[in-house]
Parts: C-alpha cells; sequence; structure tokens
C-alpha cells in the first residue's frame, strides 16, 4: 500500500516519537495486523440491519457491594464494576481498570450507548484507589468525567498507553502519569511491577484522530500472582497470548474481553468473540480468567445475553469447567483461588 509521505499527513495531537515497529511516526498499527474499516462499511453495518433489541435496563443477580478496604496475603479479589470496568484488589493494592461511571459511553450526555446495568459499586463506597489503568482511548474505557471524579477523591497513579495521557492531562492536569510503550515496565513498591504489551485493537476520540494514541494490554505482577488484564483486542491468531505466555509464564488471573463481536465480519479484527477468548486462555496458560465487556453497554449487534451463552458454551466444548472462566456481572466478587 502507497503510503503518505508524513509531511502531508493530520498532525498527531497527542503523541510526538521516534518511529518503531508499531509507530509509523504519525499513526500506531498491529505488527503484521489489521486496520480498522472505513466509513463506508460502517455505514454497511449501521444501516444493515440486524441488531438485537436490549432492554432499557438490566438488573443484575447481584447487589452493588461495598468492597472491603484492602486485600492482603495470597488474596487475589475482582468486583465486577460493569463493562470493562473492574476492581482488582491484591497485594495490599487497589487498581481499577477503564472506570466508567457515566450513564453514557459516549461525547455526548445525550446520546450514544447508554447504560443498562448500574455499576456494581457505588462511587462512594470505592475503597482508597491506588492505580488506574486506562487501556485505551474509546469512550467506553476512556471516561473523563469518572477521572475527574477520581483525581477528586482519590488522586490515583494513572498507567496508560503513549498519548493517552495528553487525552486526560487537557481536563486533569493535576494527574499523576505513568505513560508506557509495549514493552515498558513500571516498578512498584512491594515487588508489584506493571508491564505493558501488545494487544489487536485500535483508537480514535472523533473522525481525525484515529490510531493516534496507542491501545495496550497490561500484566500486573505481584507476590500474589500475575494477572494479565486485556481490555480489546481482537484474537489476531493468537499471537498476543502466545506472546505473553512466553514473556510471563503464565497468570493466575486473565480478565479478557468477550462482548461486542457481531457481526463478525466488521468486529472480527478488533473484538474478540466468546470462543476466541476461551483459546486466548488457554494460549496465555491461565490458571483463571474474568469475561468482561459484556451487558452494560450496547456497541454491538450481538443480544445482551449472547456472550453468557456463547462462553458457556465454548467452554463445555473444551471441556473447562466453567468456575474457571466466570463471565461476570456488575456487583459480582471473585475471589480468585490461589
Amino acid at each position: 500500500m502507497k503510503q503518505t509521505p508524513r509531511e502531508n499527513r493530520p498532525r498527531n495531537p497527542y503523541y510526538d516519537g521516534p518511529v518503531s515497529d508499531h509507530f509509523d511516526g504519525t499513526v500506531f498499527f498491529n505488527p503484521e495486523g489489521e486496520t480498522p474499516l472505513g466509513l463506508r462499511d460502517l455505514m454497511r453495518w449501521q444501516f444493515g440491519g440486524g441488531r438485537a433489541r436490549w432492554p432499557k435496563r438490566a438488573e443484575s443477580p447481584f447487589a452493588p457491594v461495598r468492597p472491603d478496604e484492602r486485600v492482603g496475603g495470597d488474596g487475589l479479589r475482582v468486583t465486577m464494576i460493569g463493562h470493562a470496568s473492574l476492581l482488582i484488589q491484591v497485594a495490599g493494592l487497589n487498581i481499577l481498570t477503564d472506570p466508567v461511571w457515566s450513564q453514557r459511553a459516549s461525547p455526548f450526555s445525550f446520546a450514544g450507548p447508554r447504560r443498562v446495568a448500574a455499576p456494581g459499586v457505588r462511587f462512594d463506597d470505592l475503597p482508597p484507589i491506588d492505580i488506574v489503568i486506562v487501556t485505551h482511548n474509546h469512550y467506553d474505557h476512556l471516561d473523563l468525567a469518572t477521572l475527574s471524579r477520581l483525581q477528586a477523591r482519590h488522586a490515583p497513579r494513572i498507567v496508560t498507553p503513549l498519548g493517552n495521557d495528553t487525552i486526560i492531562r487537557r481536563v486533569i492536569p493535576g494527574a499523576r502519569f505513568s505513560t508506557m510503550d509495549w514493552g515498558d515496565r513500571l516498578s512498584l513498591e512491594g515487588g508489584i511491577a506493571i508491564d505493558c504489551e501488545p494487544c489487536h485493537h485500535w483508537s480514535a476520540r472523533g473522525t481525525r484522530d484515529r490510531r493516534m494514541a496507542l491501545w495496550a494490554a497490561f500484566v500486573v505482577a505481584t507476590p500474589a500472582g500475575k494477572i494479565y488484564h486485556v481490555g480489546d483486542t481482537g484474537f489476531h491468531g493468537g499471537a498476543n497470548y502466545r506472546a505473553a505466555k512466553e514473556k510471563h509464564g503464565g497468570f493466575r488471573l486473565a480478565n479478557l474481553p468477550v462482548g461486542a463481536y457481531e457481526p463478525r465480519w466488521f468486529m472480527k479484527a478488533q473484538h474478540q468473540n466468546p470462543e476466541e477468548a476461551v483459546e486466548g486462555m488457554l494460549l496465555c496458560g491461565a490458571d483463571f480468567a474474568i469475561g468482561h465487556h459484556w451487558g452494560t453497554f450496547q456497541l454491538t449487534d450481538e443480544a445482551i445475553g449472547d456472550p453468557l451463552a456463547a462462553l458457556h458454551a465454548a467452554l463445555d466444548r473444551r471441556g473447562i469447567a466453567p468456575w474457571r472462566f466466570r463471565p461476570m456481572h456488575s456487583g459480582e466478587v471473585f475471589d480468585v483461588p490461589a
């Protein structure tokens, strides 16, 4: 494919850094991967029909919980907030992933995907938050309103891939950042480290900033075990799962997306389906897995309960006990076995 000369490309408003194997000087890309489809295919999907009707309100079987302040020893506890927002409590550390307490995953308060399931933890019931991991800049993962509230209440360290710090800093200039590229490691006290790892996705906040901020998965290494957290990813032939296993040697827990995957012709490259998530669990060597990114915001065509049914079917086909891979509802708590 013929490349546009850099001097003729739009300026990257988020990041200015050296060319790498996943950054061409202006945009980020998935090495040997696929780029997201364009406007014509988006319109074909949006107006092609086939979208299931979600309820306006989905009641979780679990009531909102008030988490303990800390979890120590060999404990590892995960509480589902909703969508990709998880509270991970391990080694005395409280980590939030992609926190969204807003009613819409959208740049607008009056339009866009609306929350159908209430957060599994009320914002005021959160324990002290030490770290917030923001995996990429899509609105269902990077919510500036929620990050502003967290800054005012908890002032956490925000860990995020290249360029996303610029987006957040414009609204929260006083935030503490650890901005990471694929392959970077952040060492913390208490024998804890966070590694930034590849995943197969993309980014955009509008129509002119596509792929100008990086997306990533993260590995949290603790004395209680390793956690592999993936916010969004296409399966990409399992390449990133194999690389994670080779580098990190397996995981006590993998948090894997299982929703927003239909129609496959449009979503396959960027959003894995439940069957691929099960394969990813096996490839990365995870003892247990949590399924997230489902049941909160309708982003794609599948019905609200389809990921749950598809995941159970995939586990059954592979002979994996369902308690090893839990698609969590808001308010659900998982104490991961040691």
